[in-house]
């Protein structure tokens, strides 16, 4: 599949505007839903973050201590995320990431990352989850929420046993409106 082929399958910047929106905090409330699982001072990485609807709600969680890497494909989400930061006063705490289709290109540790209706998008899935396994601290974990209307079960069961295969344990996964969600962990070392 080439590189441009690829670009398809991401979800447009414009389109966000039809799911990213006020509404949305009735079925997709951020504090809600990442609350179990950062905490002030932690460093978070927000995978497919969008114009930043759950990388705002993390900021907020991490504190002014704690900073969000939000990281994306389109330049245009990037900015829509930064004038959102801005207006919400939490630019300090978020770093944008523009990623490549083959990297997310971020290089230090964290202790949470988040895949918010994301991963069905991504056509190197193995080296994906790598990627994320090699940021993730020992101890650190990494949610997976998917929508039920582009992945079924068997898929989402795939993508589990294959996060399993990298060497992440499966924990606690929060019950997530419309989605197929999963908590994993990186096993501490010792």
């Amino acid at each position: 599949m080439t590189k441009q082929t690829e670009r398809i399958f991401t979800c447009p910047w414009w389109l966000l505007f039809t799911f990213d929106n006020p509404l949305r905090k009735l079925v997709h409330d951020p504090l809600k839903i990442l609350s179990p699982f950062v905490k002030p001072g932690d460093t978070v990485l927000d995978v497919g973050c969008g114009m930043g609807y759950f990388s705002l709600g993390l900021a907020k969680l991490v504190g002014e201590k704690g900073k969000v890497i939000a990281a994306d494909l389109q330049p245009q989400m990037l900015a829509g995320l930064s004038k959102r930061a801005k207006s919400a006063g939490l630019e300090s705490r978020i770093q944008p990431q523009l990623s490549q289709l083959d990297r997310i290109g971020v290089n230090e540790p964290v202790d949470f990352v988040l895949a918010f209706w994301m991963v069905h998008e991504v056509r190197r899935r193995r080296e994906f989850l790598q990627e994320v396994h090699g940021l993730v601290k020992p101890g650190g974990k990494f949610l997976i929420v998917e929508p039920i209307i582009h992945v079924t079960a068997a898929d989402f069961e795939r993508t589990i046993a294959l996060s399993r295969e990298i060497g992440f344990t499966t924990g606690n996964s929060p019950r997530v409106a419309a989605s197929r969600a999963v908590c994993f962990q990186k096993p501490t070392l010792g």
